[in-house]
């Protein structure tokens, strides 16, 4: 047999928005040039220290489970989780083990091999300390390891999911969505370039057998992904190294332990690491410093008032009350949950949302990547663009005309424009569309009068040739819309 079933889990640990750590009051904030300053007592574990709960912390934990469909427990405690690693100071992490405070939930994931969603399983959601971080010397000569513990004791998420992915692919888009997700929601900014994402993929393959069994390689853990390009490039990576594997020695792994493998994003492998540790390794057991927690009705109901739509669901809805495409639509909520409230704004003071969703993905979003900024920077407000593509839609301001006051915004970067600047500037550029088909056809006379040639090449059938005579009378004709310029044209050296 050759083909065989990929099967996917993904742990995805997510940092919190929060001021403050997990079980104290220093700062939480992501900071690699002073490394081992954000740290305190707790943090590092001295004796005689008390970890207290970030109630933010929590809150936020249980508004993103809610989103993940996921059950919420009324009580909840915290475990210590043991093991011994240079950025793990207390010899201990505070996590959740046997009642994490959410679980059995799901995410419904587009992945354009079917018309269908993918609905990815949610086992779990549960809350957690994050350790320091280690740095190795990577040059192969032997350097030091040092260790920076500012991240230990930050909030982390971390969602686990059922194997129910089955392509890299699929992985790649459930990361995706996830993302998108919980940036919408505010809980984090995800940059898995600071670490405020990262992800662990359990890999594995089910080969069917002639005589109709399933043989199942063991699962391994990749870690050391920081992206989610990469996440998708370790797991086509390690199933190809799996199933070549299976076909050189035709083992059957039945005795072959569990195992952790690194992401080598350079050579494009992955390598062994160490045994896949199991939970009785770490040794649980409830952590006597802090009480459990109970929840009831009131307070989820205070956190599910502060759920906003999700981004799925603003898509479904940009595309029936904006007509926008799904091409579209996915572009602008993808862009994050600030761009698109910006494109609703404008399209709803437009009346368009087409024409708004054009000048926002295109004329707009050029100047962000050229400016390098994001749409939160961008100076011009959405009411003022919206009023402006609202002169458009109605016929009291050409596209062109549109640009031009367009550029006299971006030209003035230190000065947030209003509404009311959008008709002084037309007046002021005497921009206002030319209605007066008298004037229209005076100029247009002119014009053929001084190019015969080409009044000859349109009656001969070269209707293209319009063309150079449409940018002279524009050119007189300041407001003139090009297609009335050019039937007018057409028309008059007919009756010529």
């Amino acid at each position: 047999m050759s083909d065989y079933k990929l099967v996917i889990g993904l742990e995805v640990h997510v940092q919190l928005l929060t001021e403050t750590k997990l079980f104290s009051g220093c700062i939480n904030r992501f900071n690699p040039d002073a490394p081992n300053t954000q740290t305190d007592p707790v943090t590092i574990g001295l004796p005689g220290t008390l970890p207290v709960m970030n109630r933010k912390a929590f809150r936020l934990a249980v508004r993103s489970a809610m989103a993940l469909n996921c059950e919420i427990a009324r009580f909840t405690k915290w475990d210590r989780k043991q093991y011994f690693y240079p950025d793990l100071p207390k010899g201990y992490q505070i996590s959740q083990y046997d009642l994490p405070f959410s679980s059995n939930g799901y995410l419904d994931v587009e992945t354009d091999l079917s018309p269908e969603k993918k609905r990815v399983r949610i086992n779990r959601v549960h809350l957690e300390e994050d350790a320091g971080k280690n740095m190795h010397d990577e040059s192969g000569r032997g350097g030091d390891s040092l260790v920076d513990l500012n991240r230990a004791g930050t909030p982390l998420l971390e969602i686990v999911s059922e194997p129910d992915m089955n392509s890299a692919f699929e992985a790649r888009k459930y990361l995706e969505e996830l993302r998108l997700l919980m940036t919408y929601l505010g809980v984090s900014d995800c940059n898995m370039q600071e670490g405020s994402l990262r992800c662990d993929a359990n890999v594995n393959l089910h080969i069917p057998q002639e005589d109709g069994s399933v043989i199942a390689t063991p699962i391994v853990e990749i870690k050391n992904m920081n992206s989610i390009r990469g996440v998708e490039a370790a797991i086509q990576h390690e199933s190809t190294r799996q199933f070549k594997h299976w076909q050189k020695t035709g083992e059957r792994f039945g005795d072959v332990a569990k195992q952790t493998r690194g992401w080598d994003a350079d050579k494009g492998t992955t390598f062994a690491q160490r045994g896949k540790e199991e939970a009785s390794d770490y040794r649980y057991f409830p952590d006597p410093d802090l009480v459990p927690i109970t929840v009831d009705d009131t307070f989820l109901a205070e956190i599910r008032n502060e759920l906003v739509e999700f981004p799925s669901l603003k898509k479904q809805r940009f595309e029936s009350e904006y007509q926008l495409s799904a091409y579209d639509a996915n572009v602008i909520v993808d862009q994050g949950r600030e761009y698109a409230e910006y494109y609703e704004t404008v399209a709803r003071t437009c009346g368009d949302g087409k024409q708004a969703a054009n000048w926002v993905t295109q004329d707009v979003q050029r100047e962000l990547n050229d400016r390098g900024l994001t749409i939160g920077q961008f100076w011009i407000p959405a009411e003022v663009l919206g009023t402006l593509l609202g002169k458009i839609v109605s016929g009291d301001l050409t596209n062109k005309g549109g640009r031009e006051v367009f550029a006299e915004f971006l030209a003035h970067p230190d000065s947030t424009p209003v509404v009311e600047d959008v008709d002084r500037i037309i007046d002021e550029k005497g921009l206002k569309p030319v209605t007066d088909t008298g004037a229209i056809e005076a100029i247009v006379d002119g014009v053929l009068d001084r190019n015969q040639k080409i009044v000859d090449d349109v009656k001969g059938g070269k209707q293209q040739a319009v063309g150079p005579l449409i940018g002279q009378v524009m050119k007189e004709l300041k407001g003139a819309d090009p297609k009335t310029v050019r039937q007018t044209l057409l028309d008059r050296i007919a009756a010529r």
